[in-house]
């Protein structure tokens, strides 16, 4: 059975704050531990009113420490926004205070817009310089060697299992080069897929790290009593996405009043443009999403599913996590 794993983007909800998203956020971690999920990861986005997880670090510690034995970690941190020597800082400080349980996923785009972009790496040259600060990051977690001029303190021999992020072929490559775990965001760019996974097999080369190659895939999953139910809570999503693109990205808005309602929200450009983006889902009562996921496992062979649902009622978040474990493990 491939394992399932839990991505978080810390929603803030029409009428919610970030307060409660944090809330939100350990209740749901503690629940995918409960439900025997294997991953619980955060990513960095920035300037962004709608998510909540820009100190992704410190969130990453909220959750870790309110939980037991389910990793906890992000997916990702947008290198070009840190110093390698920062991160490798603030990660072996997890992994001093929640030892074996701390992945790092590493991407690199900036996680937001030119604007905010710019006041985040205000001295950073190039995004052609992540395959260089990856490996620099690494090399921080190893033991200190004699005479070392700078060390991460804490964060020299910490284990910290690193990921190499991706949505085209860069990222696989890099993956594969550096023989590490990817991880291919195909719940939001699945055009370059199945090229990315047979570039990234093709390519590996085994580290001390890693002996084989290990993919895990991401996945809009949400689950319901229903499809009609599923359908329309998923119009959160379909919103935000909508939002995005029209250059107003905003607190996560609640679903239409059916999944029909859509249509009347976009334009056919614009809802071609969602189906596209959103095409790797599973959306439905718990038998249609078990059967979709199966179809999709069958089809790209992953080692690991990482689900996201971007459901604008907790409760009925929480729930569909529920159901989808229920369906897959049945």
């Amino acid at each position: 059975m491939t394992p399932l794993s839990i991505l978080d983007l810390a929603p803030v909800t029409v009428g919610s704050t970030p307060a409660q998203t944090f809330a939100n956020a350990l209740d749901l971690a503690r629940a995918g531990e409960r439900l025997g999920y294997r991953r619980y990861w955060l990513a960095e986005h920035h300037n962004m009113p709608g998510i909540a997880s820009a100190a992704t670090a410190v969130l990453i510690g909220h959750v870790a420490g309110g939980t037991k034995t389910i990793r906890v970690g992000a997916g990702g941190i947008m290198l070009p926004n840190h110093s390698p020597l920062q991160a490798a800082e603030a990660f072996g400080t997890l992994g001093c205070l929640f030892p074996g349980r701390i992945d790092l996923g590493l991407g690199r785009a900036p996680g937001t817009d030119q604007a905010a972009a710019k006041a985040l790496r205000r001295y950073y040259a190039n995004a052609e310089e992540f395959p260089s600060d990856v490996v620099e990051l690494l090399r921080y977690f190893e033991p200190a060697a004699p005479g070392q001029a700078v060390q991460a303190v804490p964060g020299a021999g910490v284990a910290i299992e690193a990921w190499i992020l991706g949505s085209s072929l860069f990222g696989a490559r890099l993956a594969a080069a550096l023989g590490l775990p990817y991880a291919f965001a195909s719940h939001f760019a699945p055009d370059a897929l199945d090229q990315a996974l047979a570039v990234y097999h093709r390519e590996f080369t085994p580290s001390a790290r890693l002996a084989r190659p290990h993919a895990m895939l991401a996945l809009n999953v949400v689950t319901a009593d229903t499809d009609e139910e599923a359908a329309r809570l998923f119009t959160t999503q379909q919103q935000a996405f909508v939002n995005l693109r029209r250059g107003r990205p905003g607190l996560v808005p609640p679903p239409l009043e059916s999944a029909a309602a859509i249509d009347d929200y976009c334009t056919p450009a614009e809802k071609h443009m969602i189906d596209s983006t959103l095409a790797c889902r599973a959306v439905g009562s718990p038998a249609t999403v078990r059967a979709a996921m199966q179809a999709f496992v069958e089809r790209h062979r992953p080692d690991e599913l990482i689900l996201t649902a971007n459901v604008f009622d907790h409760a009925a978040r929480v729930r569909s996590f529920e159901l989808t474990m229920d369906a897959w493990t049945a």
